[in-house]
C-alpha cells in the first residue's frame, strides 16, 4: 500500500472508532439508572440464615397458615418446567453473580398455578406470603427479590424486600413490561424469563449481567447488543449488512484505485490473476494458493516499474513461518491427557510449514476443570429476610 493508501484506511478507521466510541458512551449514559443498589454489600456471618429447608421438600407452610411450594434450589426452581438445563444453568450464575457483586438473593420460581397450592385470587397476596416464607434477602437490609411466574394463571409478579423504597414498584413494572411480557405473550417463557432476569438484575445494579466492571463506552454497546436480540435478528442484519457492504467497498477502492507509477509519474496498470503469478516466487503464488495473502501485480507502460501490493486474508488459519516468513504455517493441537477435577491435563502443539517444510512441537498444560464452590455457589437457604408487599405485577 502507498503512503496515501494507508493515510486513508487510517482516517476511516479513526472515524468509525470514534464514531463507535461515542455512540456507545452516548447510550451508556442515557441508559444510567438513577440509583443502584450499592456494591460491596457487608460480610456478616449467617447468624439470622434461617433453617435449610430440606431440597426434597416441595410444600411448606407460611407464617399466615397458608401453604406454598418449597424450594429445592436458592436460584432456580423450574416447578412448571419452562426451562431447558442450559437455560436454568445460565439464570443460576447469572444469580450466583448478582449475589457475589452486590449480596443480593434474587430467585426465580416457575410453577403451574396457584390454585394447586390452595390459593384462589390475586397473585399479590401469594407472591408476599411466600417470599416471607422462604425469607428470602438478608434479614438486616431485606433487599432479596422474588420472580414468580405462574403459567396457567398467565400472571407474574416480582416481589422486592421492604428495603426498596416505594419508586422501586413502578421500576419492577417497567422491568415485567419490557422485558418478561412481549416474550410471555408468545408462549416463549424461557426466552422471557432470560431476558427479564438480565433487566431485573441491570434494574438493581445499573449494569447487564457480566458488564459491571466495564466503562460507559462498553456498557452502551452491551445495551445495544441486547436491544438488537430483542428486536430480532433482522435489525442486526440491517446495520450489519451495509457496514459489511462499506467495509468491502473501502478495501476494494484502496486495492483497485488508479495510482501513479513512482519514477515517472505514468498512470500504472494492475495485472489479471494469470499473469502476476509471473512476477511472483514460489512462497508468494503458494500463499495465494492456500488464500492466506492475496497479491496486486501493477506495472508501469512507460517506464516498466513493477509494484507488488501484499493483502493479508481476513480469515485464514495460516500464520506466518518463523523460518520462511511466509503465511504457510499451519497448527494442530492433540489431547494427550484429559483434563479433569482432579489433575491437569496435557496437549500437544504441531507447527508445519507448507513451504519450507518447518517442523515443531511444543506440550502445553491443560487448566484443571474448575469446581467453584466458594461466594453465591455455596448457599443453601436464604438469610431472613421479608417483604411488606412491595413489587409489581403482569399478566399476559
Amino acid at each position: 500500500m502507498t503512503k496515501q493508501d494507508i493515510r486513508m484506511a487510517l482516517t476511516i478507521a479513526g472515524v468509525v472508532l470514534f464514531l463507535g466510541w461515542a455512540i456507545g458512551y452516548g447510550i451508556g449514559l442515557l441508559t444510567r439508572p438513577v440509583s443502584v443498589v450499592p456494591p460491596n454489600p457487608p460480610a456478616e456471618a449467617a447468624e439470622t440464615v434461617k433453617s435449610e429447608i430440606e431440597k426434597s421438600a416441595r410444600t411448606v407452610t407460611g407464617a399466615d397458615g397458608a401453604t406454598y411450594p418449597g424450594y429445592a434450589d436458592v436460584y432456580v426452581n423450574d416447578y412448571a418446567d419452562l426451562l431447558d438445563e442450559d437455560a436454568e444453568s445460565r439464570i443460576r450464575q447469572v444469580l450466583i453473580d448478582l449475589y457475589d457483586y452486590a449480596g443480593i438473593e434474587m430467585t426465580v420460581l416457575t410453577i403451574d398455578n396457584m390454585g394447586q397450592y390452595g390459593h384462589q385470587g390475586e397473585i399479590e397476596p401469594f407472591a408476599t406470603g411466600l417470599f416471607n416464607a422462604w425469607g428470602i434477602g438478608n434479614a438486616s437490609r431485606n433487599d432479596g427479590v422474588l420472580v414468580l411466574v405462574a403459567r396457567y394463571d398467565r400472571r407474574m409478579r416480582i416481589e422486592i424486600g421492604a428495603g426498596y423504597d416505594m419508586s422501586w414498584n413502578a421500576r419492577m413494572q417497567r422491568v415485567i413490561d419490557t422485558g418478561f411480557l412481549p416474550y410471555f405473550r408468545r408462549d416463549e417463557y424461557q426466552k422471557g424469563i432470560e431476558a427479564g432476569v438480565d433487566e431485573t438484575v441491570r434494574e438493581l445494579t445499573g449494569s447487564y449481567p457480566g458488564a459491571w466492571d466495564m466503562g460507559t463506552a462498553q456498557r452502551g454497546w452491551s445495551w445495544i447488543a441486547r436491544a438488537v436480540d430483542r428486536i430480532g435478528e433482522w435489525v442486526l442484519a440491517l446495520v450489519l449488512v451495509p457496514l459489511g457492504g462499506l467495509a468491502l467497498w473501502v478495501r476494494r477502492y484502496l486495492r483497485t484505485r488508479p495510482r501513479p507509477c513512482p519514477q515517472c509519474r505514468t498512470m500504472m496498470i494492475r495485472a489479471g490473476e494469470e499473469a502476476d503469478d509471473e512476477h511472483l516466487d514460489g512462497g508468494q503464488r503458494l500463499e495465494e494458493f492456500l488464500k492466506s495473502v492475496d497479491y496486486d501485480v501493477w506495472h508501469c507502460p512507460g517506464c516498466g516499474h513493477i509494484d507488488i501490493h501484499r493483502y493479508k486474508s481476513w480469515f485464514s488459519s495460516f500464520g506466518a513461518c518463523p523460518q520462511c516468513n511466509y503465511r504457510t504455517l499451519s497448527t494442530t493441537s492433540t489431547v494427550l491427557t484429559a483434563a479433569t477435577k482432579s489433575r491437569e491435563g496435557r496437549k500437544r502443539v504441531d507447527y508445519d510449514c507448507r513451504h519450507c517444510a518447518y517442523h515443531n512441537s511444543e506440550t502445553r498444560t491443560i487448566p484443571r476443570i474448575s469446581e467453584s464452590n466458594g461466594g453465591g455457589s455455596g448457599r443453601s437457604s436464604f438469610g431472613g429476610g421479608s417483604s411488606s408487599g412491595g413489587g409489581a405485577s403482569g399478566s399476559w
